[in-house]
Parts: structure tokens; C-alpha cells; sequence
């Protein structure tokens, strides 16, 4: 990926995490950059151990700042290379490890009214959501642009329902899976 300078280019900025929506999400974003004409603008968006409060009230995480920093660069990093290859995208643009949660980053980032936010959209139980709040919810809400959401890819399902099924010591259906690999688009 290559560095670039503020200009008047169109820029898709996607939110990648490591987590499968979030590949998914790099994909169809460097997709559409290629369509585009625009900018790819990967971004690893992290926060210090136990949050900002417990990272503020300790003397010690002031020192750890810089290796957390160096970790989220790693991590994106290694995102970038599991999609991409060594090769990189191919694209212009801008790869950023960003200190703060998800979405405001994101939100903050693509502030142009051309910028495109793309981000995952994973199957979320109540639970989950109860959690830890969507990334994709909260910049429909808050971004001056458009917000692309991603949904996941018909294969996570069967994927997961296999690990849980493995998880369960269950038997394994492998005619159904079959079935469901088998009506998969070859694209997907």
C-alpha cells in the first residue's frame, strides 16, 4: 500500500479488525476502490488494555503506549498481508492503526463528504450486542458519508455451525455441508 498526501480523491475507508466480517469487508472495499477510481484506506482502529480511564490513571501504560502502537501496526499489517499477499493491494491509499474505539475512528477518519466507510456486518445475538456495540450502527449514525455494511459471507455460517457442532462433540452432518458449499456462488 502506498503512502499518499491529502487530496480531492474519493477514499474508501474500511474498518478491519482480523475478524472474518472485517476480511470480507477489505475485500469488497478494495473492490470497489479498484470501480472507483479511489483511494483504499485500511484502518485498525485500537484502544490501550481495560480502555482509555484505566490507560490514563496509570503511570505505567505511558510506557506501553508505544508497543501497544507497534502491536495494532502488526496487526494491521498482518490483515493487509493475509488478503493481499506481499504483494499489496495495488491500490492508493493509506494504511492507519488508529488509537481509539471503532467507530468514532472511523467516523473521524472519513470526515470528506466523497470518503466511503466500509465496514463488516456480522450476524450479532442479542448478547453480543448487549456487549459490545456495532461499529456499522454507530457510523450510519454519526458519518457525514455514505456507510457501506458488509454482510458476511454465506460460508461463515456453515462454518461456525460446524465449530459448534465440533465444540458439542456432535456428529457432523457432512451431506448437509455438502449441500450448503455446493450452492455457495464461486465468488463468495
Amino acid at each position: 500500500m502506498s503512502e499518499s498526501h491529502p487530496s480531492s480523491t474519493a477514499r474508501l475507508v474500511v474498518g478491519v479488525s482480523g475478524s472474518p466480517g472485517s476480511l470480507t469487508a477489505l475485500v469488497r472495499a478494495a473492490d470497489e476502490a479498484r470501480r472507483r477510481g479511489a483511494e483504499l484506506w485500511p484502518v485498525h482502529a485500537w484502544v490501550p488494555p481495560g480502555g482509555e480511564l484505566a490507560a490514563r490513571r496509570s503511570p505505567a501504560a505511558a510506557l506501553m503506549v508505544p508497543e501497544w502502537e507497534r502491536l495494532a501496526r502488526e496487526r494491521l499489517l498482518k490483515v493487509l498481508y493475509d488478503v493481499f499477499g506481499g504483494a499489496g493491494s495495488g491500490l492508493p491509499g493509506q494504511a492507519l492503526a488508529a488509537r481509539g474505539t471503532p467507530g468514532p475512528a472511523l467516523v473521524q477518519i472519513a470526515g470528506r463528504e466523497d470518503d466511503v466507510i466500509v465496514v463488516g456486518a456480522g450476524r450479532r445475538g442479542l448478547l453480543h450486542r448487549a456487549l459490545r456495540p456495532s461499529v456499522g450502527r454507530y457510523c450510519v449514525a454519526h458519518a457525514g458519508c455514505p456507510v457501506l455494511a458488509v454482510p458476511p459471507s454465506p460460508l461463515q455460517a456453515a462454518l461456525e455451525a460446524a465449530h459448534r457442532r465440533n465444540v458439542l462433540r456432535l456428529r457432523l452432518d457432512t451431506g448437509r455441508l455438502e449441500h450448503e458449499f455446493d450452492t455457495v456462488p464461486p465468488d463468495a
